[in-house]
């Protein structure tokens, strides 16, 4: 573990830096302890073997490098990022043989966003870029060539982010965030999670929701949502782990619902940073 950032390198001929051929994950540390890390694993480990990367070392043993590289680090909010990589020694397609996959962990502040997005809400634009095939869209792999476009053409046309529309006319997800529907019956509507990265803070998310079912939703559904359907919306939200979860408020220049920030959006942000701070099956302590 270094704290000096002049020795935190990675090899140039790792396949990871030059194929792409590497798989990451994120995970947050609230308050001194890190948020939901089993699942990010879970899902951190399967997208290395769809990725077929040999894992580095033991889950238990990832676990503990994550907890002491935080510790390390001293930050008690911020961020987790972690890679399995390809290995250095070849820069052909294949990795060299006998290449030794690597393991690199970063503790950062967190990426942050304006607080008019929170207050005033997004503006999006379905993008023109094509929705990754299935295959490639849940393995959270280090290659977000379409995800980096998307988000280039949003900014360049003066909006905040895009939205993937899949070939059946679907809503898929957002850059490098789920998006989610309150209909105007009060129904929160997610997009399956069979051609979409399956956020780990959209499926807690989904389960905190029921608890609101009664109150400010009538239902919560995981399901196909055609782009028709989801323009007439009552809210629509942005969900993941830096954002948590935050309003959109325009759709390709038109309002969804009134054009401003929903009860919806609130209450799950409010419940899901309650859950982040309290949830203490979800929580591991890290020992500074």
């Amino acid at each position: 573990i270094v704290t000096d950032p002049a020795l935190m390198v990675v090899p140039f001929d790792d396949h990871m830096v030059h194929r792409g051929h590497g798989v990451f994950d994120t995970a947050a540390i609230v308050e001194g302890k890190i948020y939901d890390l089993e699942a990010h694993l879970d899902r951190f480990i399967r997208s290395a073997r769809t990725s077929r990367l040999t894992l580095p070392c033991p889950r238990e043993e990832m676990r503990e490098l994550i907890v002491a590289t935080t510790a390390a680090s001293g930050k008690r909010d911020g961020s987790i990022r972690y890679w399995i990589s390809g290995g250095p020694g070849s820069l052909g397609l294949a990795p060299a043989t006998g290449a030794e996959p690597g393991f690199f962990v970063m503790i950062f502040a967190g990426l942050a966003y304006p607080d008019t997005w929170f207050s005033q809400g997004l503006r999006v634009m379905t993008t023109t870029y094509p929705i990754k095939p299935a295959l490639y869209a849940v393995t959270k792999s280090t290659n977000y060539l379409p995800n980096v476009l998307m988000q280039l053409e949003a900014q360049e046309a003066g909006l905040d982010n895009g939205v993937f529309v899949d070939a059946d006319g679907n809503v898929g997800e957002s850059s490098n965030m789920n998006v989610a529907f309150v209909t105007p019956g009060g129904v929160l509507k997610h997009p399956r999670f069979d051609h979409i990265l399956s956020g780990c803070t959209s499926l807690r998310l989904l389960e905190l929701a029921r608890g609101l079912v009664g109150s400010r939703l009538s239902g919560v559904e995981v399901c196909d949502i055609p782009v028709s359907e989801a323009r007439g919306a009552r809210e629509m939200l942005l969900i993941g782990s830096s954002v948590k979860v935050a309003p959109i408020v325009e759709w390709d220049r038109a309002p969804i619902g009134d054009g401003k920030p929903g009860p919806v959006a609130h209450a799950l942000r409010e419940l899901l940073e309650q859950d982040m701070r309290s949830a203490t099956d979800r929580l591991i302590d890290v020992p500074y």
